[in-house]
């Protein structure tokens, strides 16, 4: 199964009103910055330019003001797989008129890179494999990565380029690569678990690794840009590094913690190559506090507003 799979059950865990009252008590300026970054970019349109606004990798809207952009806007379109989430973060606003506003479309932003790996994976003998040792694995797995299908951009049903003058992308683009990997990562484990921790020291796995993630952002790029209007905006969310916190009830600052990337190097070229920066902030937001049984989590995260 892929990860893809189960976003369900982990969106049940980490979006919707219980999880944004545990962020409001514990990482109250994750929410903060997310909505005001995305009611400073409706405020940025041109008069001119469509009134429609689309969510991509939406879920139960945690971190997006849907009031604010229902309000603001002809037309809110929620985009992501899990449907029960965006239909529960529809059912949340209380006026009947802005739910009509609010219309939501099932698909993979992604264009299918799950299903394009998960075919190539099949197509591997990997016990096979394991018999001639690590290289042959992780030279298999790079191969799988390199001639993973990645469209660029993505198509979508139902939407048309240039049709948004506000598209914001919700903390979901590392997921539309580390799912991917991960699968590949699945696939070793279950056929060589011995190797699953080796993946550093084999170059072209790395590089092959790399090259995805890169071919994931600039697609996920690409479509933001190919949806908006003449004198539109976009606002990327994402993570772009993760820690964990060992010291059970201690701040989780850089002393007492260890940082983990996400995002390739090339990840701010990569945005400044396709569009003008207007704005850029800055936070962390926490997702689970340390206890003595197991570490804490968070994120490291950037926002920025955009326009072609």
């Amino acid at each position: 199964m892929a990860r893809i799979d189960n976003l369900l059950y982990s969106n049940v865990q980490m979006q919707g009103p219980q999880r944004r009252q545990w962020l409001l008590q514990h990482s109250p300026q994750h929410l903060q910055q997310s909505a005001a970054l995305v009611v400073r970019a409706l405020h940025q349109r041109e008069p001119s330019t469509s009134q429609s606004t689309l969510v991509l990798g939406a879920g139960a809207c945690t971190e997006v003001p849907l009031v604010d952009l229902a309000r603001a806007s002809a037309e809110v379109v929620l985009v992501d797989l899990d449907l029960p989430s965006m239909q529960q973060a529809r059912g949340e606003l209380t006026s009947a008129a802005l739910r009509k506003q609010v219309r939501i479309l099932k698909d993979d932003i992604s264009g299918g890179v799950s299903q394009h790996l998960a075919r190539l994976l099949a197509q591997q003998n990997w016990s096979q494999l394991a018999a001639q040792g690590a290289r042959a694995v992780f030279d298999a797995a790079a191969l799988c990565l390199e001639q993973c299908p990645v469209p660029d951009p993505p198509h979508l049903q139902e939407l048309a380029p240039g049709d948004f003058g506000l598209v914001v992308s919700s903390l979901v683009m590392t997921q539309l690569f580390s799912y991917p990997i991960l699968d590949v990562l699945d696939a070793i484990q279950n056929s060589a678990p011995a190797l699953l921790n080796e993946q550093e020291r084999h170059r072209r796995y790395q590089d092959a690794a790399q090259d995805f993630r890169i071919h994931i952002i600039n697609a996920h790029l690409h479509l933001l840009r190919t949806l908006l209007d003449t004198g539109g905006v976009a606002v990327l969310l994402s993570d772009i590094r993760g820690f964990v916190f060992n010291v059970h009830g201690t701040d989780h600052d850089a002393t007492h913690r260890r940082a983990i990337p996400l995002v390739p190097r090339a990840f701010p070229d990569l945005v400044h190559d396709t569009f003008t920066l207007m704005e850029e902030a800055h936070w962390e937001w926490l997702t689970d506090l340390s206890t003595e049984q197991r570490p804490g989590r968070g994120y490291e995260v950037v926002g920025y507003m955009l326009k072609p």
